[in-house]
């Protein structure tokens, strides 16, 4: 009896140290379980708050490219002017292909004037030198630039081109009015008639007018260059100080030319005709030539509709106008405000008019 009932505990005792056993792998498990959830329920808000931070940073890129900035001009080494007191001199910044064709004209206008009022450079051929074996004038000799750039017309190496001139020039502050002239330019008058007609008045010359035209203007110039600020006009101005520094220290609108403003590829209406009707069909060599010909007018109905932007006509003109709010600096010559630039010569050239002959002018 005894054996009997001794026998029947132990497997009670057993089956107990069993449970215990399982309640104990069961705890463990859960309590693992349990850190496991933790430790992925904060691994979940890591990652979010990391998506989070991402977002905000490429919201942040984002609004800063689509909003317009407007960067303070580039530090320059330039020498202030403010308090100078010496003679004022002009600055000739010749645009020139490679050398000067009509040198010798310039020599007899120079040899006129009096060396403290003038000065000249001269923007070329990267390594092209003026010395005796280029050019006819002593005047010309080691006027170049140092730093010129390979130009191409109707690009916008050729404003570029121009902004070293000018940042060349203004490096001395003796300099107070400053010409731009092309190799092709000449002098119609002597040089005290020019100095003092310049030197009497304080606003610039530039040939400037709204352009209408719907094939150079790029809406997607806006909101930096509006509309109703977009100029046209004659490369060939002649500057105040002020102006002058506005163009080459420019970092707005110069990057808004380069990326909108650009010349629109030649259009190449084929060489040759195409064949009559009834002599089309005879191949399946002419439906091919055909089908070229197609393709090509499709191509060059596509460029045809692309702005067609000249930088060096627009870019001082339109920049001026952003700048100066009125161009109340410049000289007005026949134009009625409030007609809103209805009359194209509203602002012209008066200087080149009288003195220089525009039309002898070519790039």
């Amino acid at each position: 009896m005894n054996r009997t009932a001794g026998n029947s505990v132990r497997p009670a005792r057993t089956d107990l140290l069993a449970g215990s056993s399982c309640r104990n792998v069961l705890e463990s498990h859960t309590t693992a379980m349990t850190k496991k959830h933790r430790t992925s329920r904060r691994s979940v808000w890591k990652l979010l708050i990391i998506v989070t931070i991402g977002v905000c940073i490429i919201g942040l890129l984002i609004i800063t490219k689509l909003t317009p900035q407007l960067p303070s001009p580039a530090p320059t080494r330039r020498i202030s002017s403010q308090f100078y007191t010496g003679n004022p001199k002009i600055a000739f910044l010749f645009l020139a292909r490679r050398h000067l064709p009509l040198d010798f004209l310039w020599q007899a206008f120079f040899e006129n004037a009096v060396l403290a009022n003038f000065s000249i450079y001269i923007h070329s051929d990267p390594g092209f030198v003026f010395d005796e074996s280029s050019t006819r004038s002593a005047f010309f000799y080691n006027r170049q630039l140092s730093n010129s750039i390979k130009v191409g017309w109707g690009e916008s190496s050729m404003i570029q081109a121009e902004r070293l001139l000018l940042g060349a020039a203004l490096e001395d502050p003796a300099n107070r009015r400053f010409i731009l002239l092309s190799d092709s330019c000449v002098p119609l008058y002597n040089f005290s008639y020019i100095y003092e007609y310049l030197m009497a008045s304080p606003k610039s010359f530039v040939d400037s007018f709204l352009d209408k035209k719907e094939g150079r203007y790029n809406p997607k110039m806006s909101p930096v260059i509006p509309k109703s600020k977009w100029r046209k006009g004659s490369q060939w101005i002649a500057l105040v100080r002020e102006h002058a520094e506005v163009v080459a220290d420019d970092e707005i609108i110069l990057p808004v030319f380069r990326k909108f403003c650009k010349r629109r590829p030649p259009v190449d209406v084929g060489k040759g005709r195409l064949n009559s009707a009834r002599h089309v069909y005879k191949s399946y060599r002419q439906i091919q030539v055909i089908w070229t010909f197609w393709k090509a007018y499709n191509v060059i109905k596509k460029i045809q509709k692309q702005h067609n932007c000249i930088p060096d006509e627009h870019y001082v003109q339109t920049l001026l106008a952003v700048n100066l709010r009125g161009e109340q600096s410049l000289t007005l010559r026949g134009i009625n405000l409030r007609q809103k630039w209805k009359q194209k010569a509203g602002i012209h050239l008066h200087l080149a008019m009288q003195m220089l002959d525009q039309n002898k002018c070519r790039r």
